[in-house]
């Protein structure tokens, strides 16, 4: 339970929700913007521009990275693997594990892609002094621990162990 906010506290915070809101807002915008005009889905592009940041993944980690149901990502991913975007690969390791990776038409689509939503926020967080880019990831960082404490605590009774079987966890 928080204490509650001073008059001047409370203009602060507003101001910080504000602003992250005006940045997530404007992320999708643009997302929508630029996969408007590929002929894309939000999720579509940001699922591309994922695996070309990041090479191939696995199901359960590019639905943890775009925070959505594997079900969900399936659908996204069976639409794109239909259209040649991407395909699935089963870990030679570990055959529950289905990797997701770019076509080479998904690749030469991933470097036409000119503005992107993740490009804007690195360049404007690169802007940052080093001291100021270790406080706001710290800072970051504890918003993150809190708001995972609190969806934690909401979940219904069992959730965490379906939400585990759901991704392959043990």
């Amino acid at each position: 339970m928080s204490l509650p906010l001073s008059e001047e506290a409370k203009v602060e915070v507003d101001a910080i929700v504000e602003t992250i809101i005006y940045l997530y807002t404007e992320s999708r915008r643009l997302t929508k913007q630029a996969a408007r005009e590929l002929g894309l889905t939000g999720p579509q592009l940001t699922v591309i521009k994922l695996l070309e940041t990041f090479g191939d993944l696995s199901l359960s980690s590019l639905s943890e990275r775009i925070r959505a149901q594997n079900s969900t990502v399936t659908g996204i991913i069976d639409r794109m693997e239909r259209e040649g975007l991407v395909s699935r690969e089963r870990s030679t390791s570990d055959r529950r594990v289905v990797y997701i990776r770019l076509t080479p038409k998904g690749s030469e689509l991933a470097k036409s892609i000119a503005v992107e939503p993740m490009e804007i926020m690195r360049g404007v967080l690169g802007a940052l002094n080093r001291e100021d880019s270790r406080d706001l990831l710290r800072i970051l960082g504890k918003l993150q621990k809190r708001v995972r404490t609190l969806v934690k605590e909401r979940e219904p009774a069992g959730a965490s162990d379906e939400k585990k079987k759901a991704v392959g966890e043990p």
